[in-house]
């Protein structure tokens, strides 16, 4: 038998899923994170999976591994210094940027730039030029360049280098010259060009998404290639490890190595990804997911079973053109620190998160600050007697403790300081969801709310309360789901190419055959990783705007629909979401701006097969009688088993549900039933 590995690594935990590829039948693993080395953590939760499941490491064909590293590396500023070669006259395109500041008029006055990732010191200008049509206006002058490389090498700074020429995206000419000529000075360092990275119009996006291409990829190849050599020391030679990238399909580690730039939301997509694998098998094809972790929650939307997709990737002020599931991210987890404002004396919560170490009071690793967490002991909502990833004890009186200080500092009581603690950490996830659904145009009552991750179930049935979705649905293993994401998902690769052409001027056939080369290109990476080409499943998008707009909108059709009705099969479709988007529609003058192809595995027809034993009753789940604080009052409630619970009992709230990597709340007036894939879903109670 074989078995893949889905491994998502956390703030606090990293997590662990293996699935036998033959049976569905799958085992789960915490184990804490290791921030000094993200590698370290993994290999102990192969050997503790292993070891608890009894699976020989050798059965382990495919670990899908959903990583933070690239993230971690711009948000700390721990990148590579990176080297750039532009255009001359182009040198300051990182610095003007698109003159934005945030925070309005006020960000003029307070807004303090970062440091460039590519600094003027070690930026040169070559002397070339190729038109927006592709024809060479200026030829690159080679000898002029090798002078200004061997300068920037003498320095001995540069430890990544950039390339990225003007209109190099319809010609890479210039660009692939200016490569081989920097290998003869920079021989051991990695080089990126904007022609393979990002080629795509727009002068300081692709710039800036080669740059952070080029910051990473020194740090991500190391990461992949030490963890490469210890999984196949401790897995065996033949173990192929795949990395998530941004939009939630998978990338080998080779393919991730040389385009790092497309993980910086890898750990978000696999929540996702995973939520949309259990609950469209139980027919929820309308989702709003929030996945809350010990330092953050991302929450998204998932329409007919598909997730939205954006054009670019945010990490903190860093934008890049790169695709990511369309994730928002805000400080709030269950680690986050809850504090006393000075100036004002208001309740705070967030961003600050106290992480894996010293983690919070109730953890006893050294924490002594109230946060999320402590303030779910306080309440009873997470027992005390409950083990954290099966191992990790929780301390109600350090709890009690660190919340004190909060209610001390507000003149309350502990138990109204824990339930305001509780009450602001709700509001700000209530506000993400709202970004991605009533902002973009949705009603969330029309949607079913999944809550996963460490610290989600505890708050699943109160942000249903607040965005009205039912039912409130918690996968199972809500904890691992990241992983079970990465395991479950398949690899992915795409091309595109600007096109800039009004779509009343383009026939059906030019545009096939220019779809079909970007094709090709996307398929090239997969058939290297071994995938057959008739395995291979193709989609295709356009970017559309109406002429004249500086926005556009990503349209996704199919070739047969190409062929049948021609590019009415994507103008009328950007019509329908510019008027839901804008509340108008044009209905001509569209301008098709991109084209891509999106070329991915067949997807393995994976089934988690649940074994119920339905003679359980409710009395035999329950484990004993316990309190919960709610809404000013003490209620009596039960804490159950949730691996003995079947599709035949309801639990009635107040209630607490266990499971080794997770804990579910059940508020007062709802009730909570488990379906047949396994998902505890939450309704209220009809009167």
């Amino acid at each position: 038998m074989t078995y893949r590995l889905g491994v998502d690594v956390g703030g606090t935990f990293t997590d662990f899923l293996l699935m036998n590829e033959e049976t569905g039948q799958t085992f789960t693993a915490k184990v804490p994170s290791t921030p000094e080395d993200s590698s370290i953590g993994v290999l102990n939760g192969v050997a503790k999976i292993c070891d608890e499941s009894g699976i020989n490491p050798a059965d382990i064909k495919f670990v899908m591994h959903g990583t933070t590293v690239a993230t971690n590396a711009v948000l700390t500023g721990k990148g590579a210094k990176v080297g750039l070669i532009t255009t001359s006259g182009y040198e300051h395109t990182l610095q003007v940027a698109r003159s934005f500041c945030p925070g309005g008029l006020g960000g003029w006055v307070s807004f303090v730039k970062k440091p460039l990732l590519a600094p003027l010191e070690l930026t040169i200008g070559a002397v070339e030029r190729i038109d927006a049509d592709g024809s060479v206006s200026t030829p690159l002058d080679e000898d002029a360049l090798r002078t200004q490389l061997s300068a920037l090498a003498a320095k001995n700074q540069v430890e990544a280098l950039t390339i990225c020429f003007i209109n190099a995206y319809v010609n890479s000419e210039h660009e692939r010259r200016a490569a081989e000529i920097a290998a003869e000075f920079f021989t051991d360092i990695p080089i990126s060009i904007s022609s393979d990275v990002v080629p795509e119009m727009q002068e300081y996006e692709r710039t800036e998404t080669t740059v952070v291409n080029s910051y990473v990829r020194p740090e991500v190849s190391r990461y992949l290639n030490n963890l490469q050599t210890s999984l196949e020391e401790r897995l065996g030679g033949d173990t192929q490890l795949s990395i998530l990238r941004s939009d939630g399909g998978l990338a080998s580690s080779r393919a991730t190595a040389d385009s790092p730039v497309n993980i910086l939301m890898s750990g978000p997509a696999g929540g996702v990804a995973g939520a949309l694998f259990f609950c469209e098998q139980a027919g929820y094809k309308n989702l709003l997911t929030f996945d809350m972790g010990g330092t953050s929650t991302d929450v998204a939307l998932i329409q007919d079973a598909k997730t939205n997709i954006r054009r670019e990737t945010i990490v903190g002020d860093v934008r890049v053109r790169a695709p990511s599931v369309d994730v928002r991210t805000i400080g709030a987890g269950g680690g986050s620190i809850a504090f006393v404002a000075e100036l004002t004396k208001a309740l705070r919560v967030g961003p600050e998160s106290a992480g894996a170490v010293p983690g919070p009071a109730a953890y006893m690793k050294g924490g002594e600050l109230p946060t999320v967490c402590d303030a779910n002991v306080v309440l009873g909502y997470l027992p005390s007697d409950a083990q954290l990833g099966g191992a990790m004890a929780i301390n109600r009186d350090a709890a009690i403790a660190a919340v004190q200080k909060v209610a001390d500092a507000l003149g309350i009581d502990v138990m109204e300081a824990a339930e305001g603690i509780i009450r602001i950490a709700n509001e700000a996830m209530f506000g993400a969801l709202r970004l991605v659904s009533v902002e973009q145009g949705y009603d969330p009552r029309d949607f079913s709310l999944v809550g996963f991750g460490g610290a989600g179930p505890l708050h699943a049935n109160a942000l249903g309360r607040l965005v009205n979705s039912f039912p409130v649905i918690v996968p199972p293993g809500p904890g691992v789901l990241c992983a079970y994401g990465d395991a479950t998902t398949q690899l992915q690769d795409e091309a595109a190419r600007s096109y800039g052409a009004l779509a009343s001027e383009i026939s059906k056939d030019q545009l096939a055959s220019d779809l079909a080369a970007l094709k090709d290109r996307a398929a090239q990476a997969l058939l290297a990783d071994g995938i057959a080409e008739d395995q291979l499943v193709v989609t295709y998008q356009a970017d559309v705007r109406y002429v004249g707009q500086a926005f556009q909108i990503s349209v996704d059709f199919d070739n047969d629909s190409l062929v049948e009705k021609g590019l009415s099969v994507i103008t009328d479709v950007f019509d329908d979401e510019h008027e839901k988007l804008f509340t108008f529609k044009l209905g001509d003058g569209h301008e098709i701006v991109m084209i891509r192809a999106v070329v991915a595995s067949q997807a393995q027809n994976l089934e988690i097969k649940r074994q119920e034993d339905t003679s359980a009753t409710l009395q035999d789940c329950a484990i004993h009688e316990t309190r919960i604080y709610f809404e000013g009052n003490w209620y009596d409630a039960t804490i159950y088993e949730r691996y003995k619970l079947h599709s035949g009992l309801t639990v009635s709230g107040p209630a607490i549900v266990t499971e080794m990597d997770s804990t579910t709340l059940i508020l007062p007036g709802f009730q909570a039933r488990t379906d047949l894939v396994g998902n505890l879903l939450i309704e209220p109670i009809q009167a």
